[in-house]
């Protein structure tokens, strides 16, 4: 034994760890925005219901590209 610590495996699992916990930070956001306007405005609900799950997909994207690059890289 060394007494040095062998560490073996990929970094790249750890930023997509952190890709992730940004889309669900993301997606809190988005939706915390979406049900604050419709308690604000409840007629509203219609036109923002589609801004919001937009905003759903484009930062889920970001998670699952996150996935991609952590696998390709």
């Amino acid at each position: 034994m060394t007494g040095v610590l062998d560490i073996e495996g990929n970094i790249n699992l750890v930023g997509y760890g952190l890709s992730a916990i940004g889309g669900a930070i993301g997606v809190g956001l988005v939706f915390a925005a979406y049900i604050n306007g419709v308690a604000r405005q409840p007629e509203a609900q219609r036109v923002l219901q589609p801004i919001a799950f937009l905003g759903l997909a484009l930062t889920e994207a970001l998670a699952i590209l996150g996935l991609v690059f952590a696998f390709v890289l």
